[in-house]
């Protein structure tokens, strides 16, 4: 991996021994600048998840990703560093039902430091975590951006945040190791299962130094820390290109059907 284009691309300027402190240090300079978005899925175009690939996407184009790719991506970089990385999976729990059990469709990392075990996610959309948590269940940890914590169950952990006054749950993982097959497995069945969300929605998300910015279809979400969240209808396909390609940072891809995609969501609201 060339670390040395991955610093330039997030900005990162920091030590690199595998502390706590650099890993809290790429962790928020990654989420802050690589963008979350799902625009190959829409475009029905592979989303190859080798290291290759990924430093061409999300390095050297300036494109975004889903979870696979961030956390992909972040974790050939800190075991470049010399830390000791596991990839695990989860199943989103975020705006499901009671009772409705997911596939695991979400990976995360885990990050044995002298410390103790970190939890480590750069990819988790309009929540994604900025910061690392310790593997310490049923405590709440501060992050630069929101409150989370690790609330133990019968299966492993359930991770969640808090948003305002609520606390959200997002998803459920166990410690069980994940080996590269089992997250290609994962990532061609989200990636193309016809009823995959990412086929049916257009997402982006992006962390800002004051809070966070989101787009589900055609809704424009602002949410600044210790404020009250705007919101904003975009109305045509040009104002989403607008808005991807300006504050979410995104060279979007020359594809002749991204037209379409657009103007397809501008007329399906979040």
């Amino acid at each position: 991996m060339n670390l040395d284009a991955y610093f330039r691309r997030i900005g990162y300027s920091g030590g690199t021994i595998a502390s706590l402190e650099t890993l809290e240090a790429l962790v928020l300079a990654h989420t802050r600048t690589i963008p979350f978005e799902n625009l190959d899925v829409l475009l029905e175009r592979a989303v190859p998840i080798d290291i290759a690939d990924l430093e061409r996407k999300l390095v050297t184009e300036r494109r975004g990703g889903y979870c696979f790719e961030h956390n992909t991506l972040l974790g050939h970089a800190l075991g470049a560093l010399g830390f000791q990385v596991t990839g695990l999976a989860a199943r989103v729990v975020m705006n499901q039902p009671p009772g409705v059990v997911l596939p695991r469709t979400h990976m995360l990392l885990r990050v044995d430091l002298d410390d103790g075990p970190m939890i480590v996610d750069a990819g988790f959309g309009g929540l994604t975590l900025t910061g690392v948590l310790r593997l310490e269940p049923d405590t709440e940890q501060g992050t630069p951006h929101e409150p989370f914590r690790l609330v133990s169950n019968e299966d492993g952990f359930q991770l969640q945040a808090r948003v305002g006054d609520t606390w959200t749950a997002l998803y459920e993982f166990d410690l069980q190791a994940q080996r590269e097959p089992d997250f290609e497995m994962m990532n061609y069945f989200t990636a193309t299962y016809p009823g995959s969300v990412f086929r049916h929605m257009l997402m982006a998300a992006r962390v800002t130094a004051e809070g966070r910015i989101g787009l589900r279809n055609n809704i424009l979400s602002i949410h600044t820390t210790g404020d009250v969240s705007q919101r904003r209808v975009l109305e045509s396909g040009a104002e989403i290109r607008a808005a991807l390609a300006g504050p979410f940072g995104i060279a979007l891809p020359a594809d002749p059907g991204l037209k379409a995609v657009f103007e397809r969501f501008a007329t399906e609201s979040g």
